[in-house]
């Protein structure tokens, strides 16, 4: 039975695909990069979910949960998938996507490859990560109203399989035990082949564990009960300066200070008084702002994304921080007349 869909994070897929639209240069291609990975997470996760639930989703026998957000003790697990059995067995689910596959190595290292630069490259365990996510499910089990035979509460047992895509390629080596790394599409056999070998080697016990359907089910709402529902944040990079830079560039610069303090106005202060009465000057080594209270000087240069150049442009008596890398501009100064 399906008892917890997906959250929907259409709103953050397009809040990401707007600030695509008004960047520029290396910025859009990191945005760009940014959103596929998310597309992908999104539609990998959907993909698995839909075979989970085309077996288990009508199932009366099966509790299944996606994208279950648990807190606990200052730790934090996101379970991508959740099958609770009527042995209270619970099979957490880590979906991946993988555009061009994974190696995994006898050290039971995983390796992704990178189309762009033709290797492979170091990845986080998905079977460490989902180890991670089980410990904080068993701290949150604990937690719950669970059922009791002969006095004795029961523990449900935690299990864990890794699912990537039909499509991708996974080598595997020969000695490391990769059996929990599956095909989604495999995720039926293999879930009904580990509860038969459980089954035939604790049948009494097993028999002794079994709860009714009802029971499964509370204890499934209650773990959905716990969720904890987040929005995904923009990239640092991409998030909007507090300086009321006007569009489209509030979501370009990662950041937009100065050597000179920037003020509340948007322009220069001076660096030994803090005043910002004066005016923007040309030196022998560039632009500076000359303080009109003490009369100190202090440069001005922009810093931006790595491997950007921005630059100030005079025109008239007005000074623009320009960015053709972000393709942004801002007004940053005015001189007095």
């Amino acid at each position: 039975m399906l008892i917890k869909k997906a959250d929907d994070h259409t709103e953050e897929l397009q809040q990401l695909e707007r600030s695509v639209a008004m960047l520029k240069g290396e910025a859009a291609k990191r945005a760009e990069k940014e959103l596929r990975q998310r597309k992908a997470g999104v539609q990998g996760e959907a993909d698995s979910a839909y075979q989970i639930d085309f077996y288990f989703g009508q199932s009366p026998n099966r509790a299944v949960i996606h994208d279950l957000r648990l807190e606990h003790n200052g730790r934090v697990a996101q379970i991508d998938h959740l099958i609770i059995t009527r042995w209270l067995d619970c099979y957490v689910l880590e979906s991946k996507h993988f555009h061009a596959g994974i190696k995994i190595t006898e050290q039971g290292e995983f390796l992704r490859w990178n189309d762009f630069k033709h290797t492979y490259e170091g990845m986080e365990s998905p079977l460490e990560q989902n180890e991670r996510h089980i410990i904080v499910l068993k701290d949150v089990l604990k937690t719950l109203d669970l059922p009791v035979r002969l006095g004795v509460r029961i523990t449900p047992a935690c299990h864990s399989f890794v699912l990537v895509s039909p499509k991708s390629r996974i080598d595997r080596p020969k000695t490391f035990d990769t059996s929990r790394v599956i095909k989604a599409d495999q995720i039926k056999t293999s879930i009904l082949n580990d509860i038969d070998k459980e089954s035939t080697l604790t049948t009494l016990a097993s028999m002794a564990k079994m709860v009714s359907s009802e029971t499964m089910e509370n204890v499934a709402r209650q773990l959905a009960a716990q969720h904890r529902p987040v929005k995904w944040p923009l990239p640092e990079w991409l998030r909007p300066q507090p300086s009321g830079i006007e569009e489209p560039a509030r979501f370009a610069a990662k950041e937009m200070a100065t050597e000179a303090q920037v003020s509340a106005a948007g322009g220069p202060s001076c660096k030994k008084c803090g005043g910002n009465k004066g005016a923007v000057l040309y030196g022998k080594y560039g632009y500076y702002f000359k303080c009109g209270a003490c009369n100190g000087n202090t440069a001005i240069r922009f810093t931006c994304l790595p491997g950007h150049s921005p630059k100030l442009r005079k025109q008239g008596n007005e000074f623009f921080r320009d960015c053709a890398d972000c393709g942004t501009t801002a007004k940053y100064f005015a001189n007095v007349s």
